[in-house]
């Protein structure tokens, strides 16, 4: 990385981490963004540039955010050595765990991804997210695997989105009941071969995010 990308992710991380607070009241909305700026110590002319379209361009930088933390929470762990479903689930309640403290402005974020302008990027950053994860627990794919592709990304999906909405709303002490729900999903994922007569129902619970179909 060029140092003078570091330096535009570095700036755009204060910004984003200065526009969770705000977020949790006024929404992923330009009052955030340029209150977030304030914040952070930020021209108000630079920030338009970091993110020019204003809410929604910050609102995408929450998934790279949260993307990035993920990765740093295990980067010193060695998945390897534990079976697949228990590396997928130490990934996922990485990225959770890094919202945690932040939850309010997580749902306004679902909120704002759930209107119809918002659910073609939803799609785009989920399905990143959800490749992110595989690759990292050492299952990385692509379309030339057909359906088993597919339906392990579908999975994923179902899996990531079903434990966030579960997060948002549970109240047990550490989140212990947010992690005994993915343990219990996370068994799904790993069974590809019960979930191929699931994966249209599954598509259709996440508008915008049916893959190509495979050529093969």
């Amino acid at each position: 990385m060029s140092e003078a990308t570091e330096e535009r992710r570095t700036l755009k991380d204060r910004v984003l981490e200065a526009a969770l607070a705000h977020a949790a009241f006024d929404g992923w909305s330009k009052r955030t963004l340029l209150n977030a700026a304030a914040d952070a110590g930020i021209e108000r002319a630079t920030v338009q540039r970091l993110f020019p379209q204003g809410g929604d361009s910050l609102l995408a930088w929450l998934d790279d955010w949260a993307d990035r933390r993920m990765l740093e929470a295990v980067a010193g762990e060695d998945l390897q050595r534990l079976p697949i479903r228990r590396r997928v689930a130490r990934v996922v309640r990485a990225r959770l765990e890094a919202l945690t403290p932040h939850r309010e402005a997580v749902s306004k974020a679902l909120a704002a991804r759930g209107m119809p302008y918002g659910i073609a990027a939803a799609g785009r950053t989920l399905w990143h997210t959800v490749d992110l994860v595989w690759e990292t627990v050492g299952m990385p794919g692509g379309a030339d695997e057909g359906w088993s592709w597919y339906t392990r990304r579908a999975s994923l999906a179902g899996l990531m989105v079903t434990t966030t909405l579960y997060w948002l709303e549970d109240q047990s002490e550490g989140l212990a009941d947010s992690w005994a729900f993915l343990d219990r999903r996370v068994e799904d994922v790993v069974r590809i071969g019960k979930l191929r007569g699931r994966i249209v129902d599954i598509w259709r619970t996440l508008p915008g995010l049916r893959p190509a179909p495979s050529r093969r």
